[in-house]
């Protein structure tokens, strides 16, 4: 009860869009046009402006390929937000509420179609070396003061369909990443990364399949550095015998061993594997069967409860 899609609480928009000048009070916040800055086919980047007022918050919401809601929490501050994950040539409908004091105050809406996967449109680092060879081999002569450098790309959890990847910058910062792999149908994939970021997880991978990342880091519109690492993703899980991991059904074995003792899925433990001033990564694993889906549940620092939905194949989370 706690997410709704837009579609399911249309009130809020109409209130905004029929009657705001006669019922506003004076520190009513307003939203003003939902737009796309960038497409690719896997991520769109949307931007928004408050002209009037302010939002402790906002919250966008649309449905995937496989037409499953999602809904992704939005510090009051932003105003733009990169949507990864996505599927080439879909059309996508997305909502973006403003909330204060705990109600969905205005709303915004856009269609976005994102972009044709094909080959030409995402040029994978192989085909592009020389910004690499500029970086490795004359940084230090050629480099300016303000030079930026990649550190390490390192792996902090694999699991069947997702990777998670980290890295550091030693030196300067970058604009923003850009992180890109071909899929397990060969077709290149490209999903951007805030500049402030060190590590994202990617999703829907396919299971025991070979992933060559390269991860970019971009100034001025430029690509200055390149950090690369192989990754093998995990064998599909079998589920185990029962009887070869008993203790965590104990505690729940009263109301559900007489249901389904076979099949029956188990969370194991959540734990922090990162935490920055605004945000935490976290990890869970699941020790028996499989679970279709997650839902992380919280109270942001206004008390609101947000909703963040996790693809069943996942085992780990960033939430910003």
């Amino acid at each position: 009860e706690e997410l709704l899609l837009p579609s399911e609480e249309p009130q809020p928009e109409k209130r905004q869009t029929e009657a705001p000048a006669s019922n506003a009070p004076p520190a009513k916040a307003v939203l003003v046009e939902l737009r796309v800055s960038s497409v690719t086919p896997s991520s769109v980047q949307l931007q928004w402006s408050v002209p009037k007022g302010s939002f402790d918050s906002f919250m966008l919401q649309y449905r995937d390929a496989q037409g499953q809601p999602q809904a992704l929490p939005i510090d009051g501050g932003f105003r733009s937000v990169t949507v990864p994950g996505l599927s080439p040539s879909h059309r996508y409908r997305f909502h973006l509420y403003g909330l204060q004091g705990g109600k969905r105050i205005d709303r915004v809406s856009i269609d976005v179609i994102t972009a044709t996967a094909k080959p030409e449109e995402v040029p994978l680092p192989s085909k592009e070396p020389q910004p690499e060879d500029r970086q490795s081999e004359g940084a230090a002569s050629e480099a300016p003061p303000g030079r930026v450098v990649l550190g390490e790309l390192s792996v902090s959890n694999v699991t069947t369909h997702s990777v998670q990847l980290q890295w550091s910058v030693p030196e300067g910062a970058f604009d923003s990443f850009t992180l890109q792999y071909r899929d397990a149908q060969g077709q290149p994939q490209a999903l951007p990364i805030d500049g402030g970021s060190r590590s994202v997880t990617v999703p829907g991978l396919s299971p025991s399949h070979r992933y060559l990342f390269h991860l970019w880091g971009l100034r001025g519109g430029k690509r200055i550095d390149r950090v690369s690492i192989d990754i093998i993703t995990e064998e599909p899980e079998e589920l185990p015998v029962p009887s070869e991991e008993p203790q965590p059904e104990k505690p729940q074995t009263e109301p559900l061993a007489s249901e389904a003792p076979l099949a029956r899925a188990v969370l194991g433990e959540l734990r922090v594997s990162s935490v920055t001033p605004d945000s935490v990564q976290l990890q869970w694993s699941v020790p028996r069967g499989s679970f279709d889906s997650f839902t992380l549940q919280y109270r942001d620092a206004h008390g609101q409860p947000q909703a963040l939905p996790i693809d069943g194949g996942s085992r780990s989370v960033m939430v910003p």
